[in-house]
Parts: structure tokens; sequence; C-alpha cells
């Protein structure tokens, strides 16, 4: 079977310039002719490389005549913490100098709690007492009523780095709609959990577009949440070639090779079923199955790290799949009842996914072999 996409890690304008491995091996040869002030300047990247990841969040303060007097729509959800554990409430209340008037919910609500998929509604929040608008319930686009008393729209959100995943379309129909109503649209940067140097997966299909992927970039695209919006304004993939007047407010600290356990930043699951930095290194070929008649995993403790149905011959496919020698996995059978989604309360037999190497890990080519084996025995 030929290959759908390789691993490609490519090389960005970063604070980092070099990966680590290869920073350790020019420390070795450095080490060999004793030039201590080299050793000590490649010292200093690599541990900067493994330091304290400041996010856009972090630097509102910097930023605040651009606040400043505003009153602010802050699209946002549970994730938005910054590296000091408050919330982006607390934050622009404390050091914007604006007004925070509105939040905006994507997809699983403000507090991340709805399930894929489920409309969200407005509401008042119980904790801010200001008004939610839900982004994905009667309208996945803020309407010019919603914006009439804003003046500034602020995205924050984590996401996970997958062309799938759906905050990022909420960011681009946000975009949309300030630029249609003459408001400054702002990005407050944050990593990609799982990198931003390997890309992997087939280039979106335009006529295949849909909330699920709006635009032509990879599955596993490599980029943060800032590069997107400027890409999306950028390239003019706006509805009806719209522009913003867009803002991103950029890290600091953080390097492409990064994957997000090596931020500093605490992890907050994105979504009811993103529970953990591995289950994000999976994702972008694991979601493949959700496509299937196959169980990814929803309702379980483990989704997308582990797969099955009813009639799954467990040890048969766990063979097949070894014997494929996939780079950075192996499996193991597995017995599970999901409580929710697919085959809810029936016993599933499928395989688990080990991650043995996530930095040679090919996510998505492992996703298409696995449905691929599986639709060779079934």
């Amino acid at each position: 079977m030929a290959r759908v996409a390789d691993c490609h890690c490519i090389s960005r304008s970063s604070t980092c310039p070099e990966s680590e491995s290869r920073l350790k091996s020019m420390l070795m040869e450095e080490m060999k002719s004793s030039r201590a002030a080299v050793i000590a300047g490649l010292l200093t990247i690599l541990s900067v490389c493994q330091g304290s990841v400041k996010t856009g969040l972090d630097r509102v303060g910097e930023y605040r005549q651009m606040f400043e007097g505003k009153r602010l729509g802050i699209v946002t959800n549970h994730t938005a913490y910054d590296s000091e554990g408050r919330f982006i409430v607390d934050v622009f209340q404390r050091v914007s100098g604006g007004k925070v008037a509105a939040l905006f919910s994507p997809e699983h609500g403000l507090w991340g709690t709805e399930q894929a998929g489920e409309k969200v509604d407005s509401q008042i929040d119980p904790v801010y007492h200001l008004p939610v608008r839900s982004l994905y319930g009667q309208t996945r686009k803020p309407t010019a009523e919603m914006l009439r008393d804003i003046d500034v729209l602020v995205f924050d959100i984590q996401d996970v780095g997958a062309r799938f995943y759906t905050y990022i379309y909420t960011m681009s129909l946000a975009m949309e709609a300030a630029a249609e109503n003459g408001k400054r649209f702002v990005v407050l940067d944050r990593p990609n959990p799982i990198n931003g140097d390997c890309v992997e997966g087939n280039v979106l299909e335009p006529a295949l577009a849909s909330f699920v992927g709006l635009y032509p970039i990879p599955v596993r695209h490599g980029m943060t949440v800032g590069e997107l919006a400027k890409m999306f304004n950028g390239q003019g993939w706006l509805a009806g070639g719209a522009r913003a007047d867009l803002v991103v407010i950029p890290m600091e600290g953080w390097c492409r090779g990064m994957w997000y356990d090596q931020t500093g930043l605490r992890f907050i699951k994105p979504s009811p079923n993103m529970p953990d930095l591995e289950t994000a290194a999976v994702y972008p070929g694991l979601c493949l199955l959700e496509g299937t008649n196959v169980s990814e995993g929803r309702g379980t403790q483990m989704p997308f790290r582990q797969f099955g149905a009813p009639w799954i011959n467990s040890g048969e496919l766990t063979g097949r799949l070894n014997r494929l020698n996939l780079p950075g996995v192996r499996f193991e059978p597995v017995t599970f009842t999901p409580t929710g989604s697919k085959y809810q309360g029936l016993e599933c037999h499928g395989v688990r996914i080990v991650l043995t190497d996530r930095d040679r890990l090919e996510s998505y080519y492992t996703g298409v072999r696995i449905v691929d084996e599986i639709a060779r025995m079934y």
C-alpha cells in the first residue's frame, strides 16, 4: 500500500533555531574541540526549548493600548488560562483597561462539558454574570446584533493541531463577522500541542469543505491558531474574500519542536474526549474511525487510543497491525463497553494503541493503515 503522507518535519522561523536532537549532536562535537563559549550558548538555547512558555494571554498587559477603553467580546472556553492559573476574564478585567462585555462559546460550550455535536444554548454565565453567546447552537458565526455593542473581538482557545477540530473554524467565522462589522479581531496565540514541525496527511479538497474542514490545509497542519488566523486572512479564504483587521499577540519562548508537556504550561483537556497529550498525538489519524462503523473509543476512558466493535476478532487484528511495524506505536488486544456514542452498552473487541516514540509516530498514516486492515478483514 502506498504511503498517503509522510510526517514531514519542516523548519519555520521561531525562537529556537535547531531541534533538541541536533543541538545535542552539536554539543558533543563542540565538547570535543573544547569551545566552552559555544557550548554555553547552545546549552542556553536548549534550556529555552525546554523552558516556560508565555501564551498570548500572558502578554495582554503589553498590549494594553489596544484594549483600553474598549468594549470587548471574547471567543473562548475553559482552556483560556494564563501561566499563573488565571481565567481570561480575570486577566482582561485586571490588566487590559477594557471592559469585557460578552463571551462567545464554541462547540462543547464555555466550560467544555457538552459532548461532540451537541447544540449549546446561549446563557448568562453564573460566575461572571456575562452573556455567553453560543456559536454552536442557532448560529456558528456571530451576528451583527451580537457584535453591536462590541469594539474588539478576542479569540483565545487551545487547539489540538488537527484539521477537523472545530475551534479553528469558530475562529475563522468570528473573523469573518468582525471584518463584516468593522471590528478589530485579536488572536491570543497558544502552542500547537503536538508540535509545530510535523505536517501530515492530505490537503482538503475545497468541494468537500464543511465545519470539520473549511480550508485546504493538511490533516496535521503543524500551525498555531495565530498562524492559522494569518493564513486564513492572508489567503483570502474568508467568505467573500473578507479581510479582518487582525492582530496576533504572539507567544514568548515557544519552539516549533516542542510538545505541550515541554512548554511548562498545564494541559487542560480541550474537549470531553481529548483527555491528555497522548490522545492528541494519535488523534489526527484515529479520528478517521469516526467515519466508519467501528467505535473510536468514545464513551470510554481512552477515546481514540482504543477502538473496536462487537464483531471484530481482537487477536487477529492486533497481530495484523503489529506486523505492519508502524513507527512509534505497538498494539494490544482489548475489550471495552462504551457508555456512549457507537455500540453504547455493547461489549466491543478491538485494539489499544501503545505509544512507544511520539517523535517517530506518523499518526495520520497509522490511522489510514488501521482503517485499511479492518476493511481487509471485514
